[in-house]
């Protein structure tokens, strides 16, 4: 088998373009697979036995990784590697093998970043023009960029891809071109749009109608990568925890919504959600804070 692992890493490299630790952890997870495989069958695994495999095979290999306590991200990628090796056997040798398609990944738990409390987003606007005092263009660039991912729940691309034209003349809400070109209208507040409108008092350039609103010290258009150093200075000076990222702004828009009484379809509109289940993840936030009421102030609830 190692010379058609060698070929699959080596097909990964020169064919796929795949990077060298890519194809290393792909050549892992399969020689993960061929060791079970030895094992399984009580003899050293040839080719022909590879073709054989069924689905119990498979489904006892992944069990195995369970018991050897390797988490379901990691035997889903590892399930997609073999998957790979499979399609590579099928199409460089002829080897075909279809129980290797009947097998499903196990469920990943899909995580959820914290809220970052509202009184710490209050203080990032003290800190922002201390940290920028110099430059004062700058500090209300910033803000008004923290103020949209934070007041009208926009993901930094989209906040980054608004032009001067979108935000002209103050409108009550904005068109916003979310992933897979969906579109959604967004309400704004009047506290973003007065720290919209003071940014574009004060910036020095890039004021054409088809420009994009966020500029650099350059004057060319801010990346993704600026905005999320913003927040990270933010919160390395406000001392904040790890999870304070520019998404835990959009995450504290949707727990605020929710917890102001939103429903769930609207908050769907809102973050441009194309499933609701993608929505429902929120609700787990504001279920424990429920919980906890429930627990130290419900009558009958269990007091020690």
């Amino acid at each position: 088998m190692n010379d058609y692992v060698a070929g699959f890493v080596e097909y990964l490299t020169q064919t796929k373009n795949y990077s060298a630790n890519t194809a290393t952890a792909y050549e892992t997870d399969v020689r993960d697979f061929i060791k079970f495989y030895d094992n399984y069958i009580g003899a050293t695994a040839t080719i022909a036995d590879f073709a054989r495999a069924d689905a119990i095979c498979f489904r006892a290999w992944m069990a195995d990784r369970g018991r050897r306590e390797l988490s379901h991200k990691s035997t889903a990628r590892a399930l997609s590697s073999l998957r790979g090796f499979y399609k590579f056997l099928a199409k460089k040798h002829g080897i075909e093998n279809s129980a290797i398609g009947l097998i499903s990944s196990p469920k990943i738990p899909r995580k959820l970043s914290k809220a970052i409390n509202v009184t710490d987003v209050e203080h990032m606007h003290d800190a922002i023009h201390e940290i920028d005092d110099a430059e004062p263009w700058i500090a209300a660039r910033d803000w008004a960029l923290v103020m949209l991912m934070f007041g009208c729940g926009l993901r930094i691309s989209e906040a980054l891809s608004l032009t001067n034209a979108d935000v002209t003349g103050r409108p009550d809400a904005l068109r916003i071109l979310g992933k897979g070109d969906k579109e959604r209208i967004v309400p704004v507040l009047p506290a973003v749009w007065d720290a919209v409108e003071k940014y574009i008092k004060l910036r020095p350039f890039g004021a054409a109608a088809n420009d994009t609103l966020f500029r650099s010290v350059r004057g060319l258009p801010m990346s993704s990568r600026m905005a999320e150093k913003v927040v990270e200075k933010l919160r390395h000076y406000l001392q904040l925890p790890d999870y304070v990222t520019p998404h835990a702004l959009r995450h504290t828009f949707a727990t605020a919504m929710l917890a102001g009484g939103a429903d769930l379809r609207s908050l769907q509109e809102l973050l441009g959600h194309s499933s609701l289940s993608t929505t429902q993840l929120y609700t787990k936030v504001n279920m424990a804070e429920i919980m906890d009421v429930y627990e130290h102030a419900h009558p009958l609830a269990d007091k020690e």
